[in-house]
């Protein structure tokens, strides 16, 4: 009897795990995007996620000049993922594949910091899931 009861629970920690799993997958957004500000500017990005692969692809649309890197960020400033070594208005890079999962499931929660040599950081903005248009 005591090893039924054993078998019982392991059956439903299986599935109370498979359904987290499940639930944390439904929340992933693939495709990401921010419309950015900032210096008298705007532009947008539309970003793909690929988390399984820990790769992430970005496509600027931004006329601002003098443009030199890109990133996204946490609420306190903080990198999660380069947008590349350089900026390149589209490109693909290599990510942590946790930080690509925990982007992808809270959004809102990072935002796209666009330096200029006169301005680290200055065009920004929040990531939401869909694409943005000019």
């Amino acid at each position: 009897m005591r090893g039924i009861k054993l078998s019982a629970a392991a059956i439903v920690a299986a599935l109370l795990a498979a359904g987290s799993s499940a639930a944390f997958a439904s929340t992933m957004h693939p495709r990401l995007a921010a419309r950015l500000a900032g210096m008298g500017e705007h532009g947008i990005v539309n970003l793909q996620s690929k988390p399984e692969k820990g790769r992430l692809c970005w496509t600027f649309g931004l006329t601002t000049p003098g443009i030199t890197q890109a990133s996204i960020r946490d609420a306190h400033g903080m990198k999660a993922a380069e947008l590349g070594m350089h900026y390149s208005a589209k490109g693909c890079g290599p990510v942590a594949k946790q930080a690509l999962r925990m982007i992808d499931a809270h959004p809102s929660r990072y935002q796209v910091w666009v330096d200029t040599k006169g301005h680290p950081g200055d065009l920004r903005g929040k990531l939401f899931a869909g694409m943005a248009h000019m």
